[in-house]
Parts: structure tokens; sequence; C-alpha cells
């Protein structure tokens, strides 16, 4: 298997898509923020001082994978059809599930934009409820669902 975003000389490189045919591309990242039960009933209770917590960080989460491009040097910029975020607290974590469904038609995959809204959506809820919670951990971010292209679907368990 080679990687593509090096060439033949070891120099990392912009892949070029522009022979690929435009397709339509989905995929589904997820992570989850836990955090002291008291903190979650803080987000169930709409109880934080800075505001909304999940509206924000839903809202921050879209916002970052439209700039995703501009943040991971060799992604190309793509024109996203659809970016949602689901924001669902969960007491058996205890904590929060976050889940980015993003969609294009394009020449390239939506990954890197799935996983930009998660990791910035749970950076955003941490921001929003470290006064409350210094303990809190994001984890588990992975891609769990890709489909469109050459490659084909691929479902994670």
């Amino acid at each position: 298997m080679s990687l593509t975003h090096f060439g033949e000389d070891g120099a990392a490189r912009m892949v070029d898509v522009s022979a690929k045919p435009e397709t339509a591309r989905i995929a589904v990242a997820e992570g989850v923020l836990a955090m002291a039960p008291a903190t979650l009933a803080l987000v169930r209770e709409g109880r934080v001082g800075k505001g909304d917590a999940l509206g924000v960080a839903r809202i921050a989460g879209i916002m970052a994978a439209k700039r995703t491009a501009d943040l991971i040097p060799l992604c190309h910029p793509l024109p996203l059809s659809q970016v949602a975020l689901d924001l669902d607290p969960d007491d058996a974590i205890p904590g929060v599930r976050l889940a980015a469904t993003v969609r294009t038609t394009g020449r390239t995959g939506v990954e890197m934009e799935a996983l930009t809204a998660v990791s910035v959506a749970a950076l955003t809820l941490y921001d929003m409820l470290k006064a409350a919670d210094k303990g809190m951990v994001i984890g588990g971010v992975r891609v769990r669902l890709k489909d469109g292209g050459a490659s084909g679907r691929h479902e994670m368990p």
C-alpha cells in the first residue's frame, strides 16, 4: 500500500484528484466527551454559565467542517452539501456522544471534514465546561462510515 500524500521522492504533496469522477460521498465520524455526572447534569439542565453548550458546540462543529482545508494542509477544499451534528448526553458514560455526518458530491471523500467537526464540537464543549470539570476526556474519535468513490462503502463496527 502506498501513501498518496507522498511523492516518489518522499516529499509531501496534495493528491491530484482531477481525473477522478465526481460522486456522491458521505462520512460519519463519532467521538465522546466523558465528564463527571454533575457536569453532565449542568448540560442537561441548561445551567452552563456560557449559554447553550450543545447548541454552541453544534455550530462550532459545522463551522469547523467548512474550514477543514484551512486547518489540514493537504486537504482539498470541498463544497459541502450537508454537515449535521448529533450531540447526545449519555448517563452511561457519563458524558456526551458526538456524531457528525458530512456529505458532498466531489472527487474526494469527506472523512477529514467529519473528523474535524466532531473534534471541534468536543473541544468547544470542553471549553464551555472546563470551569466545572477539569477532568473531562475527549476520546474515541473515529470514522464510523464512509461511502462514495472508487473504494466504495466502509462501515466500522
